[in-house]
């Protein structure tokens, strides 16, 4: 399954870099692969996105977040099925990623299914300031980061489990169990009010 590995963000946004950070030493970590391609730096959204994603059969996002109470440095995992469409659209530069992929599907284009479109999303401090080193909150965590995230994108290309952050399913996980969780499998998770969509309709 030709695979491509794209790491999302602004390298000089602070913690809007991770995603290309991760993209970056993730990538190297993997090696050469034939069924892979790493594009670790990209700042394009919306419909120009589909030059880049066309002709793959799956996609591995890693990217940035930012939510009501996220604990930077926790990771989401969720894939296009969970993202919504924008609505209202006026035109072209409204298109989120959700609508850019159905467009492109609806012209032809050969993309990834939704279900074949995995997002990794970072929980992050600051996306606003300028500056090329990570909020002291994420940079503290990213050590155990990258290698979480390393092993979860082993886990989409391999199906290897070894090494992988047991997922918690957020804060529910959390005060069921004492401690903090690392990661959740679902965008809701993490805040017991929110609707299924909540985390995921923060993303791009």
């Amino acid at each position: 399954m030709k695979t491509l590995l794209l790491g999302m963000g602004n390298p000089i946004v602070t913690d809007d870099a991770v995603g290309i950070l991760l993209a970056r030493e993730v990538g190297a970590a993997l090696g050469p692969r034939p069924d892979l391609d790493v594009i670790d730096e990209c700042c394009i959204g919306g419909l120009n996105l589909l030059d880049l994603v066309a002709g793959y059969d799956r996609l591995v996002v890693l990217d940035s977040i930012k939510t009501r109470d996220g604990v930077p440095g926790t990771w989401y995992r969720f894939d296009a099925t969970d993202l919504r469409e924008t609505m209202n659209l006026r035109n072209v530069h409204d298109a989120n990623f959700a609508t850019a992929m159905a467009l492109g599907r609806s012209v032809g284009m050969r993309l990834p299914d939704d279900a074949e479109i995995h997002i990794l999303a970072v929980e992050i401090d600051d996306n606003i300031n300028f500056g090329e080193q990570l909020s002291p909150p994420l940079a503290a965590a990213y050590d155990e980061l990258r290698d979480e995230i390393l092993a979860e994108v082993r886990v989409v290309l391999d199906g290897q489990t070894e090494g992988r952050a047991a997922p918690a399913g957020g804060r529910h996980a959390a005060a069921a169990g004492g401690g903090e969780a690392k990661v959740a499998t679902t965008p809701a998770a993490a805040v017991s009010d929110e609707p299924a969509t909540a985390r995921s309709a923060s993303w791009r």
